[in-house]
């Protein structure tokens, strides 16, 4: 029979009778060493031992360290200590060792620095006692031995063992320091109350260690939730970064591949320009050799025609017919036929296509523009509507993002008050790169866009926006029908119809671009007005139905 079978037989009084031998065993072998602290570490996880267990071999383990060997041993192999490599035939039980994790404690960092420096007993100088108090009165550390002796007269003001006991006493008058001086927040002896503190609040050091105990709880308490909610600060700013840094990765991904897209269109749209060149160089060259030929079929023929003239203009008809060739000028008319037929064939087979390589230019040029329209940084911005310049038959939201058409409201007359179901932003640009986003899911008939703040306010029909010089506006007419841009009463029809509820609008001021980018996948731009712009810009909104509202965006 194995060894193991064999200790899985025994008695379990027999058992705990061994793993307390082999416990004291252990320990008797830690205090016999020259630095006990170096036999407290385990074998598994070479630190200090955390939960003691031992095995019947008595062998000593953290709990955790051999439970997780344990568990790699479930197999047709069986259990064994890591040690010793005594087997068992089923799982070990593992004895907690209460005497080693009491030896643990001891010589635990805490513990050894407590003793380290720990206050001694006065009278004990035969021995190393630890002090359980400390006198003020008499400025000595007692034992439990000596604190029983001690005197219980009231003068004797008993604390925790502390070696700054000159600090209890007044620096002045060496009494106990029993007051505390409101005015001059200092601990003072009853000496000081008649002297130089004379006169001021007072109160017991018991009282005042009371009232600041609390106002340190209350402290503590506010400095607590400000801790809380600056950890839900952290955690909210890391969650943001994490979301920041997966945009940024997909937009990093996205844009590899729109920018490899484009190499690749543009690469090859240059191989085939290039391709068409080439085969008109060839064509050119081929034109040349033509004029050649047809150069010399030229002066052929105006040699015959000069013979033929000769002959005409003799008289001698014998000299005539011998010397005429008829069958000559047969062939020449005939060479003229084939000739003919030769140089009229087309020269412009396979010309280059400029209007398709314009198209695919445009189609690029698009993509690019729906680039910046797409990689604005996100620092959202609000645009608020200005109340005060909305019309009357405008109700504008409590929070300042929606227009609604309604029936005429009472309002007051102000020059700066459209007389038509307009609105203007209250927010004006004058500088660089702006994006926001309107929702016209709640209207058939609207018109969007930007405008100097010296529109007109009251002259029909220039004041609509997109009808004058000073505004820009994509539009939705004839119930959802058409879509244009507008400017200077010019409309500029659009080739599709708007499929999404959201219009993107971005302005580059410095540059002069005012964009209209339909929020659909992917996102598709629709109309960009080139502008020099002499004045700053407002976000204008003209409700015709229904209500449309602003989402805000990016700068």
């Amino acid at each position: 029979m194995e060894c193991g079978t064999h200790c899985d037989l025994v008695p379990l009084e027999r058992r705990a009778d061994q793993g307390i031998v082999s416990a004291v065993i252990g320990v008797t072998e830690i205090m016999a060493s020259a630095d006990p602290r170096k036999d407290l570490d385990c074998s598994i996880c070479l630190s200090t031992y955390k939960d003691p267990v031992n095995l019947l071999c008595g062998h000593d383990y953290c709990r955790e360290c051999i439970d997780q060997v344990l568990d790699t041993q479930e197999q047709p192999g069986g259990y064994f200590c890591p040690q010793c490599r005594l087997k068992f035939q089923s799982r070990p039980a593992l004895h907690k060792n209460i005497v080693l994790r009491n030896m643990v404690d001891n010589f635990s960092p805490a513990h050894l620095d407590k003793e380290k420096s720990g206050i001694l007993c006065t009278h004990c100088i035969h021995a190393r006692v630890p002090a359980v108090k400390s006198c003020l009165l008499c400025e000595v550390h007692l034992c439990d031995g000596h604190l029983k002796v001690h005197s219980t007269a009231g003068e004797h003001v008993l604390s925790d063992p502390t070696t700054s006991l000159e600090n209890q006493k007044c620096k002045l008058h060496k009494k106990m320091l029993e007051y505390f001086c409101i005015k001059d927040s200092a601990c003072v002896c009853v000496y000081c109350l008649i002297g130089e503190h004379a006169g001021h609040d007072k109160e017991p050091l018991d009282e005042a260690y009371e009232k600041k105990k609390k106002e340190m709880t209350h402290a503590l308490s506010k400095l607590k939730t400000e801790e809380g909610k600056t950890e839900k600060k952290v955690k909210s700013l890391q969650e943001e970064k994490r979301k920041l840094e997966e945009k940024s990765a997909g937009d990093k991904e996205r844009v590899t591949a729109l920018f490899r897209d484009l190499k690749t269109r543009l690469e090859d749209l240059e191989k085939r320009v290039l391709s068409e060149i080439t085969k008109q160089a060839k064509k050119v060259s081929h034109v040349s050799d033509l004029i050649q030929t047809l150069e010399r079929k030229k002066d052929e023929l105006s040699r015959k025609i000069h013979h033929i003239e000769e002959l005409c203009n003799m008289t001698d008809p014998l000299a005539v017919l011998m010397k005429s060739d008829l069958g000559n000028q047969c062939d020449t008319e005939e060479e003229g036929n084939e000739d003919k037929e030769r140089n009229n064939r087309p020269l412009h087979d396979g010309d280059l296509d400029v209007v398709g390589i314009s198209q695919t230019l445009h189609t690029i040029s698009d993509l690019i523009t729906g680039v910046n329209a797409c990689f604005y940084t996100n620092t959202t911005i609000d645009i608020l509507l200005d109340g005060n310049t909305a019309g009357k038959q405008l109700c504008i939201s409590d929070d300042r993002k929606m227009a609604s058409f309604s029936s005429i409201q009472e309002c007051p007359e102000t020059p700066e008050r459209f007389q038509c179901s307009q609105v203007i932003s209250s927010q004006s640009f004058f500088s660089g790169r702006h994006c926001w986003e309107v929702d016209v899911r709640g209207s058939d008939t609207w018109k969007i866009g930007m405008c100097y703040p010296s529109i007109q306010r009251k002259l029909w029909p220039q004041v609509l926006v997109g009808n004058n010089k000073k505004s820009w506006c994509l539009q939705r007419s004839n119930g959802g029908n058409r879509y244009a841009v507008v400017h200077d009463s010019t409309e500029v029809q659009l080739p599709a119809n708007i499929s999404s509820n959201r219009i993107r609008i971005c302005l580059d001021y410095e540059a002069g671009k005012l964009s209209f980018h339909e929020l659909c996948v992917p996102i598709r731009h629709l109309h960009t007005f080139t502008v020099n712009f002499i004045e700053s810009l407002h976000a204008v909104l003209w409700v015709g139905s229904g209500n449309i509202k602003l989402i805000g965006g990016a700068k």
